[in-house]
């Protein structure tokens, strides 16, 4: 029977094969984030259109030609977030969270939206962590972000990425850059892209940004911004540079930079990897000291990334960085016999509730298969119960690791479970060298919660 249906073009699952991945991602990210002092935020995967026609830009190709918008049964013109930002800064606005003190640092692991050709680390339902910093002009906050996204990336262990840095002015100096690129793309005007005419007088450092080889030939040759920055975007710059180069962080200047959405004002950045294909851009972000003005808040000068977490993937798989598997099940405990199967059923409950992950038959399974289902999951130990082992009390515990059993109390089931953690923690740590072995068991004892 053929399917009814499968996954819309350009969407993917993540089966329980890879979850495990993105879970260690998500931990990795929540934990770097957390110490540089970001909290988590949530927001709706849709949100009113004209939010990100504001935020976004009408001129993006974004806004032009990739959002999913659609109207309610309400007659509301709805879009699914293409991005992370707006919906963070609209909910910092809506909920005061200014309030808590600046600057507001929130982090978000969310699903985005667009509408553009599937390609290799380029999907239309695809994932972003990202932080946002709102709050705060000082260019050391600008140095901040980009040191906490290196931080996840050697915390996974990444490596070859170049940290690529520009500065696309404030609004003050853009406008004198804005005229220049109009006079320099108006001479080759019968050559742009038909969406390049329309932004040659809206604006014109979209077309800068723009896919078409023509376009990206002509823009190659057009003023730099760096040319037209006023004193004070020049000061702002100089110090992100200076903080970066305390902090050891390598980086190339690369005019060529300005990022695919208008809020972005100051300091633009991407981490770049030529290891996944023409979507090297793993990582990137920058400031934008207007938005929250153009969301109806008072002046708030802000900053933030996003991490494409599909094209983290490919960079990690191309790289040959493996992540941690998840534990395998602890213990499976196979029923021979009605009677037996429901004590089954109450011991795994109980190891459950003491922490452990435990399994056992509920697919009213023979023995064997019991048995070749407790392998193919990996299962730490297994105990076989019948009815000779129900009235006698005792079982065997079998270390399915190296096949050695022993026999236990089935009141004292939990308890053994406890000794196998200890002793395999015990062996982790004395394998690093160098303890004895009362320390070791200290340290493992403090790595169970004291329990053994």
């Amino acid at each position: 029977m053929a399917l009814l249906t499968k996954a819309p073009r350009g969407t993917q699952d993540v089966t329980p094969r890879d979850s495990h991945k993105w879970h260690c991602i998500e931990r990795v990210t929540a934990e770097v984030a957390g110490h540089y002092g970001y909290r988590e935020i949530r927001t709706p995967v849709f949100e009113h259109t004209e939010l990100f026609q504001r935020s976004v830009g009408e001129t993006t190709d974004v806004v032009q030609k990739e959002m999913y918008t659609f109207e309610d049964k309400g007659g509301r013109s709805i879009t699914l977030r293409p991005e992370g930002t707006a919906g963070a800064a609209r909910a910092m606005l809506e909920h005061a969270l200014y309030n808590d003190g600046l600057p507001v640092k929130v982090w978000y692991q969310t699903s985005c939206y667009r509408y553009e050709k599937p390609q290799a680390g380029r999907l239309r339902e695809f994932h972003q962590f990202g932080v946002e910093c709102f709050g705060t002009p000082d260019p050391a906050a600008d140095a901040e972000i980009i040191c906490l996204a290196n931080s996840i990336f050697d915390h996974l262990g990444v490596e070859g990425l170049k940290l690529e840095i520009n500065s696309i002015g404030c609004p003050t100096c853009r406008a004198e850059y804005h005229k220049a690129l109009h006079a320099y793309f108006a001479d080759r005007s019968g050559e742009l892209c038909e969406t390049c005419l329309g932004r040659l007088d809206r604006n014109p450092m979209r077309i800068l940004d723009c896919k078409s080889p023509v376009c990206s030939k002509i823009a190659a040759g057009a003023p730099s911004m760096l040319d037209y920055l006023c004193d004070d975007c020049k000061a702002h710059f100089e110090k992100v540079k200076a903080y970066l180069t305390a902090s050891g962080l390598n980086y190339t200047v690369n005019p060529t930079i300005v990022r695919g959405l208008d809020y972005y004002t100051r300091t633009v950045f991407e981490f770049v990897s030529t290891q996944i294909g023409a979507q090297g851009t793993v990582c990137g972000g920058g400031r934008y000291d207007g938005l929250i003005d153009e969301l109806g808040g008072a002046h708030t000068p802000s900053l933030g990334f996003g991490m494409g977490m599909e094209r983290l993937l490919l960079l990690l798989d191309a790289q040959g960085i493996t992540l941690p598997e998840e534990e395998p099940c602890d213990l499976y405990i196979a029923g021979l016999g009605a009677r037996a199967q429901v004590e089954a059923f109450a011991l795994t409950q109980k190891a459950r509730a003491e922490g452990f992950s435990a399994e056992c038959d509920i697919a009213g399974r023979s023995l064997k298969a019991q048995m070749k289902y407790a392998n193919k999951i990996g299962a730490k130990f297994t105990m076989v119960l019948g009815d000779n082992e129900l009235d006698q009390g005792v079982a065997k515990l079998k270390n399915m690791a190296n096949g050695e059993q022993r026999e236990i109390r089935l009141a004292d089931l939990i308890a053994s479970l406890y000794d196998a953690r200890f002793a395999a923690a015990l062996d982790g740590i004395s394998a690093i060298g160098g303890m004895d072995e009362s320390t070791a068991a200290a340290l493992g004892k403090m790595m169970l919660g004291g329990n053994t």
